[in-house]
C-alpha cells in the first residue's frame, strides 16, 4: 500500500504565495501518475494538476498560469507551487497518487487547509 503526507498549507493573503509538498512511501511502481485536487467549502473534488513520472503535466484551466506541479521521483515527491492566490482558490488541497503498472491502484493523502484571505 502507498501512503501519502502533504504539508506547506496555511493562511495567506490575496496575491501571495505558497508551495505544498507530497511524499509518497509504500508500494510505489515506477510508472505513476501523482495529482493534486481541492476542495471548496460546499463543492464537489476536482482536479488541480497532475504529473506523469516522465514529466507530462496537466493543469486545471482555473489555474493555468498560477499554479505549476513539479516531482521529484528520486524522493517520491510531488509539489504544488501555487502563485497569485485568489480567495476562490481557498480549499483542502490533497495529493493523490495512481499506479499504472499493476491494477491502476489510487491513494489520497488526508489533505491540507489552503485559505486566501485578507
Amino acid at each position: 500500500q502507498v501512503q501519502l503526507v502533504e504539508s506547506g498549507g496555511g493562511l495567506v493573503q490575496p496575491g501571495g504565495s505558497l508551495r505544498l509538498s507530497c511524499a509518497a512511501s509504500g508500494s510505489i511502481f515506477k510508472n505513476n501518475i501523482m495529482a493534486w485536487y481541492r476542495q471548496a467549502p460546499g463543492k464537489q473534488r476536482e482536479l488541480v494538476a497532475a504529473r506523469s513520472h516522465d514529466g507530462i503535466t496537466n493543469h486545471a484551466q482555473s489555474v493555468r498560469g498560477r499554479f505549476a506541479i513539479s516531482r521529484d521521483n528520486a524522493k517520491n515527491a510531488v509539489y504544488l507551487q501555487m502563485n497569485s492566490l485568489k480567495p476562490e482558490d481557498t480549499a483542502v488541497y490533497y495529493c493523490y497518487l495512481k499506479n499504472l503498472q499493476i491494477g491502476s491502484q489510487e491513494y489520497w493523502g488526508q489533505g491540507t487547509q489552503v485559505t486566501v484571505s485578507s
